[in-house]
Order: C-alpha cells, then sequence, then structure tokens
C-alpha cells in the first residue's frame, strides 16, 4: 500500500511540473527547461498513467494540447482540433504503435488492409493555421490549446513561405474554402545573427529556434516579425469540402500545385523498416540542414484509413511522432560512489536509474567533485536531469526537487580513501588520496583482477581498465560486473559492437572456481597455491559454497592461529590473511562482488587419474602457457607445487628449465616433458 501511495504522490508531483513546464512553453514561449527533459517528464507520466490507471485523471497535461491563447490576441476557434502528436523514441515502441492500429481495425470489424507511411521532417517550430476564402488568405492562428488559437495574421503575411494568394497550376481545383496546416520556424543562422544582436544590446538571447520563432510570430508589431526572415513548410489540409485525396502524400502534390511550401525532404515510404532507417538517416544528417528537427512525423498514407482509425486522447492514432534519440534525459539517483583514478583523485560518479540517452541505455553519470555536488544541491535519491556531450559518460546538469519525496539524503565526501584508508586531502576543487601510491595500486590491482589465473577477461585489457577509470565507470572490482552495456558504447572508440563484446566476456565469466576468485582478490602474498588450499578450506567448512559472501562467512571467524594452522600457511601469509578477513571494507567488496551477479563454483575435475601426484612446472613450455598446464594437472586431480621436494611426483621440464630440474635430479624425482604429460593423461 505504500507503495502505490508513492506512485499517487510522484503522478501529483508530475503533473505540477510538466503543467508549470507547458505554460511556460507553449503560452509564453520561454521555457526553463529543454524539450527533451519535458519530453521524458511527459513520458513517464504517461507510463505511469496507463500503469495505474486509478490514478489517471481528465485534465493531466498529458491528455492536453498546446497552451491557453495570450490575451493580447484575438481568439480563434479552429474548425477541427489541431491535435498534437504521441510519441516513440525506438523501433518497439513504433512496432507497438503499428499493433495498436492493427487491433484497433480488428476490433471494429474492420479487415486488416496493407498501408504505407508518409514521413515529414518533425520541425522545431510553432504550428499555424491558415484560412483560405476564393484564395485568398484571410486568417492566419496558432494552435493555442488545440481548440482555440490566437489570431496573427498580419505577422504571418510577412512571410514570404506562405502564400497570400494561390493559384491553380494542376489538375487539383482549388476550394471556395481552404483550411491550410503548417509550421513556422527559423534558421540556426538567423538565430545566431539575432543572439549577437541581443547580446550588443544587453537583452537575453532566445534559447533556441522554436523559441525565437514563436517569439516572433506573437509579436504585437507587425514589422518586428517581418525583420526576423521566418520560414514556413505547410504539410497538410485540414479543410476542403470539395475535394476528396486518397492519401497524404496526394494532400502534398495539391499543396505544391497550389504555390505552397512543401518540404522537399518528406517521403512516401512502404515499410516499418523503411521508415527506421529514413529516421536514422536524418538523426546522423541533421547537423545539415539549416533548421532543427527533433524527428520524424509518421502518418499512416491512406487517408481513410487514417480518418477510420480515429482519435485518441490528444492524438490521432494513426500518426506519431518518432523522434530522435534525446540529449538530454530525466532519471534518478539511486546512489554516489567515489571512483579513485590512477592519479588518486577521487571523483563522485552517479549511479542511475538506468535511462536511454543518446540512443543509448546509461547507469552512470559524472558529478566531477564535491563543489559541483554542493552547487547542484545534489541528493541521493533526487530526480535529476541527465546531459550528453561528445563520447564520455553523461554528467548531471540539473537537480529537479519539485520531485522530492522527503526520503533524498544528503551526499557525504568521505573523510578516508575507500580504496587504502588513506586521509582525503583537498587540492582545489579536487579531493584526492594523501597517499601518492593508491592511485597506482588501485589500477594495480584491477588489472590482478581481470588477469589469466583470475577471472580471466581477455577483453578487458589494461588500456580499457584504465578508460573506464578515467571516466568513472568503476570505483571498485565489483563495478567491472555492473556496467551496462549503454555505459561503454558511448565512450569515443568503442561503439555498440565492442560494448557487446565486453559485456558478454564479463557475463560468461560471473561464475568462477572459488581458488582463482580468492586469487584475484590480490591478497598481500597470496599466491595460486595458497589460494588453492584457502579453497579447500572453504570446502571443509560450507557445504556448497555459492556466493563470495560464503568465503568472507567462513575466515571471518578464523583467529590469527586459526590461519596459521593450515597447510604452507606460515606467520607473514597468516597475519595478511588475518588482517585481510577482518576489515568491514573487504566484506563490502564481496558482498558488492554477490549483488553484481558474481558466483563461485566447486572446481570440476575432468579425470581424477592424477589423483595423489603433485608436479612442479618449469622452463618455457612449447605446446601451453605456464597456468594451462597447471590447470590442466588440476582438472585431472593432481596438484601442482612450486618448489621441488621429496614430496615431488614429478616435474615437467621445458626449455631452460634453471635449478628446478637440477635439484629433481638430485632427489631422485622424475623429470618428464610436455609430451610425456600429455601421454600420462591419454591425449598423446
Amino acid at each position: 500500500m505504500e507503495h502505490k501511495e508513492e506512485i499517487r504522490r510522484r503522478i501529483e508531483k508530475l503533473r505540477t511540473l510538466i503543467e508549470y513546464h507547458r505554460t511556460r512553453y507553449h503560452t509564453f514561449d520561454a521555457p526553463e527547461i529543454s524539450d527533451e527533459t519535458f519530453d521524458t517528464l511527459k513520458n513517464e507520466l504517461e507510463a505511469l498513467e496507463r500503469k495505474y490507471p486509478e490514478f489517471s485523471l481528465e485534465d493531466s497535461p498529458t491528455k492536453k494540447v498546446g497552451g491557453s491563447p495570450l490575451e493580447k490576441f484575438e481568439k480563434v476557434a479552429h474548425e477541427t482540433p489541431m491535435l498534437s502528436l504521441n510519441d516513440a523514441f525506438s523501433e518497439k515502441e513504433m512496432e507497438e504503435w503499428e499493433d495498436r492500429i492493427e487491433k484497433h481495425f480488428s476490433s471494429a470489424g474492420g479487415i486488416s488492409r496493407k498501408h504505407s507511411f508518409y514521413c515529414e521532417l518533425k520541425i522545431d517550430g510553432l504550428a499555424i493555421e491558415l484560412t483560405y476564402e476564393r484564395g485568398i488568405l484571410v486568417r492566419g492562428s496558432t494552435r493555442g490549446d488545440g481548440r482555440v488559437g490566437e489570431d496573427v495574421t498580419q505577422n504571418l503575411m510577412t512571410i514570404s513561405d506562405i502564400p497570400q494568394k494561390i493559384r491553380r497550376r494542376g489538375r487539383w481545383k482549388i476550394p471556395d474554402h481552404l483550411v491550410v496546416r503548417g509550421e513556422i520556424f527559423i534558421t540556426k543562422d538567423e538565430l545566431e545573427r539575432i543572439n549577437k544582436v541581443q547580446e550588443k544590446n544587453g537583452e537575453k538571447p532566445y534559447a533556441n529556434t522554436r523559441n525565437l520563432a514563436a517569439g516572433s510570430v506573437r509579436q504585437l508589431d507587425p514589422a518586428i516579425t517581418a525583420s526576423r526572415k521566418l520560414r514556413s513548410f505547410q504539410y497538410d489540409i485540414a479543410v476542403a469540402p470539395e475535394i476528396t485525396f486518397d492519401t497524404h502524400e496526394e494532400k502534398h502534390h495539391a499543396l505544391s500545385s497550389w504555390g505552397f511550401t512543401i518540404n522537399p525532404k518528406n517521403r512516401k515510404l512502404d515499410t516499418l523498416g523503411e521508415v527506421y532507417a529514413f529516421r536514422d538517416a536524418w538523426e546522423k544528417n541533421r547537423e545539415r540542414l539549416a533548421y532543427e528537427i527533433d524527428g520524424i512525423v509518421v502518418i499512416v498514407n491512406e487517408c481513410d484509413l487514417f480518418d477510420d482509425a480515429g482519435v485518441v486522447g490528444k492524438a490521432p492514432r494513426a500518426a506519431v511522432a518518432y523522434k530522435f534519440s534525446p540529449r538530454e534525459a530525466t532519471t534518478i539517483v539511486r546512489a554516489i560512489k567515489v571512483q579513485v583514478g590512477r592519479t588518486g583523485v577521487l571523483t563522485p560518479v552517479a549511479e542511475l536509474e538506468p535511462t536511454a540517452i543518446g540512443g543509448v541505455v546509461v547507469s552512470h553519470a559524472t558529478l566531477h567533485n564535491e563543489d559541483e555536488i554542493a552547487r547542484l544541491e545534489l541528493r541521493v535519491g533526487d530526480t535529476v536531469v541527465i546531459r550528453r556531450a561528445g563520447d564520455v559518460i553523461p554528467k548531471v546538469t540539473r537537480v529537479l526537487p519539485e520531485l522530492r519525496t522527503g526520503k533524498e539524503k544528503r551526499f557525504i565526501m568521505p573523510k578516508r580513501c575507500p580504496v587504502d584508508g588513506s586521509e582525503i586531502i583537498r587540492d582545489g576543487a579536487l579531493s584526492r588520496c594523501s597517499n601518492p601510491k593508491c592511485g597506482a595500486r588501485h589500477k594495480e590491482a584491477l588489472y590482478h583482477l581481470v588477469s589469466r589465473g583470475a577471472f580471466d577477461i581477455r577483453g578487458l585489457g589494461t588500456k580499457i581498465i584504465d578508460r573506464f577509470l578515467d571516466e568513472g565507470l568503476i570505483s571498485d572490482a565489483a563495478d567491472i560486473f555492473s556496467i551496462k552495456k549503454g555505459d561503454i558504447a558511448i565512450l569515443e572508440r568503442f561503439g555498440e559492437k565492442s560494448a557487446e563484446n565486453i559485456i558478454r566476456e564479463i557475463e560468461e565469466k560471473k561464475r568462477i572456481r572459488i581458488d582463482r576468485f580468492i586469487f584475484s582478490l590480490g591478497i598481500f602474498h597470496v599466491g595460486e597455491e595458497t589460494a588453492r588450499m584457502l579453497s579447500r578450506a572453504v570446502l571443509a567448512r560450507k557445504k556448497s559454497p555459492s556466493k563470495p559472501s560464503d568465503i568472507w562467512n567462513v575466515f571471518s571467524k578464523f583467529t590469527l592461529e586459526d590461519f596459521q594452522k593450515l597447510d604452507d600457511v606460515g606467520p607473514k601469509v597468516g597475519k595478511s590473511l588475518f588482517e585481510w578477513f577482518h576489515k568491514d571494507d573487504h566484506k563490502k567488496i564481496l558482498l558488492a562482488f554477490d549483488d553484481a551477479g558474481v558466483s563461485l563454483a566447486s572446481e570440476k575435475k575432468e579425470n581424477i587419474i592424477l589423483a595423489g601426484k603433485t608436479f612442479v612446472v618449469t622452463g618455457t613450455l612449447d605446446q601451453f602457457e605456464r597456468n594451462e598446464i597447471k590447470e590442466k594437472i588440476r582438472a585431472y586431480g593432481g596438484e601442482v607445487s612450486e618448489s621441488v621436494s621429496k614430496k615431488t611426483d614429478y616435474v615437467i621440464a621445458g626449455k631452460n628449465p634453471g635449478s628446478k630440474k637440477e635439484k629433481a635430479e638430485k632427489l631422485g624425482v622424475p623429470v618428464i616433458s610436455e609430451i610425456d604429460f600429455l601421454r600420462m593423461i591419454g591425449k598423446n
């Protein structure tokens, strides 16, 4: 019940915040947040209202179109509503949109018909309506709230792209009464020119082209509008009583023949696959356009199907705005972790509710330093705006305190380094570990973790780990297993494919033998053989250990004497083990491995024909790397030792074997080759 109450409060806060920003955007042309941030807030509200219909209200901003007309303009009632469009951001959402159309016709008793799509670039401007009587422009109005707009006829007459008189130049007869819809916009160059003038005059520059276009159309003095070099494309015929159109494409042909300005980039396409390619091509090439676009509009081309599909809420069922990947988005900060870089500098990194931005799903954002967190007044649990700029992880640009619940927690920078416990010192705006060797040691510990004898993550080399450290993607060893594909894909020189490969290999290596996991921890004086002995000690005391914290649960109960009683553990190794397994920070690391999905596996024996036999490997081998032949020995039940003694059964010698071979010969221990070993296990 408490969960439902939290959802209800979240919905109410979202409605209030969205309504405020809707009014700033539509009514006063003075937005305080980006369109992309507004879209993510609105999409979250729509998703919650769909999932919890008991909290949905008829006056929700998700059911409204535009904003209220300003009092300074005369009101104009639209003959047919000027609707807005629902948004889609992915191919999956587009497929769901098409499925809803098909289901609508099926449930209405209709027969599914093959349809095509008409795709238009979605101009970032101001929607307008133009009314013509006997070919003469008599009225121009804004969208307003979708039912009533503002009369801006005199201002629209200053725009050269809008014909004041239309003439027939094709087969389409001009109706006596005609209502056309279009978009007013301004070019990026004109925005730059006007903002230079604004700054020179000590006035505030315009935030974007849409804001400038809307403000220019709503000037009381038409001369100001005329000075702004506004442009317009017309894209629909809302009323033409004497004409029947078969397709939306035909409407564009008619508009063009009458002298209206049509966007030449618009296209009729046959399949959703072609729609995806059209949208992706323009997302890639949008900067080449003179004007701003934020996606494409996709319309069912056949007019009878479009009309039969009807309207759902504030939008036509058979049209959708397929938007580009947002450069900004809202999400929730779940935690703040402190990452220690290669130079010992501490960087706070926000762990986010995974969200789509720039075409990928990300779960991290940089917070730079302690001063930046204070400037943002950021708390754990806050809803924030994140922005992606370039090929780096996103950054938090703004906090939305209006959405706080009261459960948010302030962040306090640690006084001690999370890696080695040394004191933290301030270096200007930066926080740094006072141990000058800390960063390098931290880096080397991560290199060791992914090495052959440990997790053996071969696609995660030293350069990639360095990059992850620099970007703040990993703060401790367990973070490697929590990285998301999107966090990697946005980085320069990575991309989707390499990110997929890295994530796949990390996932494959999450299950690890107990001895390899213990070795991966980099405990001082603990090599591979000691790790194997410790693995047996764990198995002797706990049946079927399955997660890293099970190792802690065994060894945290050991005294110093208990460790020193283990085979081959002397005073130095025993002291190192005792200190490691009695430090709370290390317990947290093992629990973090649990949370990241790392699991333990007991050693799998292929065949125990080498059971009870101890081997020493020396020299350079031809067919095996040193670690590979050791793994082979263990897989067949044998043991590996680093030193030759009377207890040694065989020494496997390669080229340049050194003193170990000499000692074996003195003790009478058999010295064999790789080929002899392979025969021994039946592989040659």
